[in-house]
């Protein structure tokens, strides 16, 4: 087999991997939550549905029948792209997913791409200068460290709630602005630090030494030469990045109450809607592999 092909296998084998291992902690971890799936489907933890009602529901859900037996048809449903019905909505969790994808697809969008702006940025604008590269690391470790729900609350604080430059709520662009941002920063840290490390590596090369010796500027042996040799590994490493991004988005959605499977995926870990969170973490939880 031709080596792409090979690799392109183990790709898509290793996606799957990951997808399947997703789903399969989704349902451990929901089994392990206090709580009964049939009182929710009756109407909630207030309701008042009859031992016989909930047994009935029970039935009606396989949620009677031994957890291996359970598993076995999650995993069936699972390889027919069934991920079944929600118990709280009464709708299929593909049609749940369906309607919040675009607002999840726009917000992940947009803070990828600002953070690849913002990371090749810094990367050109530090790379082999001592004094500024220190300011950006600096910058990059906080934005490593620092947790996306605690750079969201700052970003809330600082310009909804004292500045009042951006919305609290909304659907419009203003809205968008600090959930972005919120999410570019926690991405473009790790991006920085790759590209600068690959801009300086061809800094050193002899095609830049060429380039300068034929009255070329620093900046364009910086944007033209160096920074095209660095995007191997920044390609490379976007495939983590993405996966952590989509991980992210849900935390952010949460902070900034917008709609999204990030949203969708929460309600339904509170109510144990367990079809909606396995469809639903299976989504955010996708990392393709480097």
């Amino acid at each position: 087999m031709p080596p792409p092909a090979r690799w392109l296998l183990r790709r898509l084998a290793q996606t799957v991997f990951v997808l399947w291992g997703a789903a399969t902690l989704a349902f451990a971890g929901m089994r392990l939550v206090p709580g009964d799936p049939a009182r929710v489907i009756a109407g909630g933890v207030q309701a008042t549905a009859t031992p016989a009602v909930l047994d009935a529901i029970r039935a009606q859900y396989g949620l009677d029948r031994p957890l291996l037996v359970q598993y076995a048809i999650f995993a069936g449903r699972l390889l027919r792209a069934d991920l079944g019905r929600s118990y709280q909505l009464n709708e299929a969790v593909g049609s749940v997913i369906m309607e919040q994808l675009g607002a999840t697809a726009a917000l992940a969008a947009g803070a990828m791409v600002f953070g690849f702006a913002l990371a090749v940025t810094l990367a050109v604008l530090t790379a082999g200068r001592p004094r500024t590269r220190a300011v950006s690391r600096v910058f990059e470790f906080c934005s490593i460290s620092t947790p996306n729900f605690w750079i969201g609350t700052l970003l809330l604080i600082a310009f909804s709630f004292h500045l009042r430059w951006f919305p609290v709520l909304g659907d419009g662009l203003p809205a968008l602005v600090l959930p972005w941002l919120t999410l570019t920063l926690s991405i473009a840290g790790v991006l920085s630090q790759v590209t600068r490390e690959g801009v300086e590596h061809a800094l050193e090369q002899p095609f830049a030494l060429t380039a300068r010796s034929r009255g070329a500027t620093e900046n364009r042996v910086r944007l033209r030469h160096a920074l095209r040799h660095a995007a191997l590994p920044v390609l490379t490493l976007s495939g983590r990045a993405l996966g952590e991004l989509l991980g992210g988005v849900v935390v952010v959605e949460t902070v900034f109450a917008r709609q999204g499977i990030g949203q969708v995926v929460v309600s339904a870990v509170q109510g144990r809607d367990f079809p909606v969170v396995t469809g639903g973490g299976s989504c955010s939880r996708r990392r393709p592999s480097r």
